[in-house]
């Protein structure tokens, strides 16, 4: 399972994606009637035009570059497994149902599947509303089969060594900085997450210090994967740092990332490697936000190297990790499991 895309670059595609995107509750977590009105009258009448533009600087011949990323993870999968592979988008095409249907298709007689949403890390606007949305599909047709999902993968070993040597040939590189951006949130996003309700966003350290709640925490996961990735690969603590990218709006996670691109090089980080661990396929937030937007940011403040690092796509050690959690799963071991 994967975010979505719009059918194409036309604008009329992009509105009736950012319709169904931002009218999601767990996207934009206010009442119905407030959110139709900001969202259908103030943000994707004006938001469209503009996003159809920059879906057109990276469309390709074959597509969406999301979709089509996605359906060579599905072959490159399909490879290892025995099992049906099918994919599903939370927005756009192709949806949940035609995955089942797909599958069903395949498997007059299936009894289990097992989904992975490709979000490392959890989070109400990625993770959670991708398996709501899946369950929902799963109830409203009765389907007999049994629905399970690989949990948030942001601390997995083999998630993490592909990550990790995924990164490495970069490294070899004279870079004075490597940036991991990922995904912003709103703050309020990470507090109605906080099971415990007293914890996230309640201390400078609070990532730092164990609780309950960085099991739903997309904040300290994503500071985990950070210092996994810098740990396995011996990045020195000053050569690397965090940002979040994607903002709208006040109250979203810092520092951000078009902020530190214009400080770096006044900073002395003149040659920067970057890269987007929260998506694991590459799509309009990593090619166009941060390897065209974000170059222009950084070079135009004064750097002189700018280096994406591209999301992990079909990389061999990362489509392996997913053919092995599939085999655990066939094989009785639920440890991957969503609880």
């Amino acid at each position: 399972m994967n975010l979505g895309s719009p059918d194409s670059t036309s604008t009329r595609d992009v509105h009736t994606y950012l319709m169904e995107f931002l009218m999601d509750k767990r996207v934009i977590d206010y009442p119905w009637l407030f959110r139709k009105i900001l969202v259908g009258g103030l943000i994707v009448p004006f938001r469209a035009a503009k996003s159809a533009e920059a879906y057109q600087t990276i469309w390709t011949k074959e597509g969406s570059p999301l979709i089509v990323l996605t359906r060579q993870l599905q072959a490159a999968l399909q490879q290892l497994v025995q099992e049906p592979v099918g994919i599903a988008m939370r927005y756009g095409n192709p949806s949940m149902e035609d995955a089942f249907k797909d599958l069903l298709d395949r498997v007059p007689g299936l009894e289990e599947v097992i989904a992975i949403p490709l979000y490392p890390h959890y989070a109400m606007a990625s993770y959670e509303t991708a398996v709501e949305y899946a369950q929902a599909i799963h109830r409203k047709n009765k389907y007999t089969f049994s629905l399970d999902f690989i949990r948030p993968f942001y601390n997995e070993s083999h998630y993490l060594k592909a990550l990790s040597e995924h990164i490495r040939p970069y490294l070899r590189e004279d870079f004075d900085h490597i940036l991991f951006s990922y995904h912003g949130v709103p703050g309020r996003h990470i507090k109605k997450s906080d099971p415990t309700g007293s914890h996230c966003l309640m201390s400078a350290d609070c990532c730092e210090t164990a609780s309950p709640a960085h099991a739903t925490c997309y904040r300290h996961q994503c500071f985990t994967t950070t210092r996994e990735i810098v740990r396995l690969l011996n990045i020195p603590e000053r050569k690397y740092s965090n940002s979040f990218q994607s903002r709208l709006g006040k109250g979203w996670l810092e520092p951000f990332t078009d902020i530190r691109l214009e400080e770096m090089p006044k900073e002395g980080i003149k040659k920067l490697l970057i890269l987007c661990p929260a998506f694991v396929s590459d799509c309009l937030e990593t090619l166009e936000e941060i390897a065209i937007r974000g170059k222009e940011t950084f070079m135009g403040a004064g750097g002189q190297a700018y280096t994406m690092i591209p999301c992990l796509n079909v990389d061999q050690l990362w489509v392996q990790a997913l053919a092995g959690w599939t085999r655990d799963y066939a094989a009785g071991d639920k440890a991957m499991l969503l609880d």
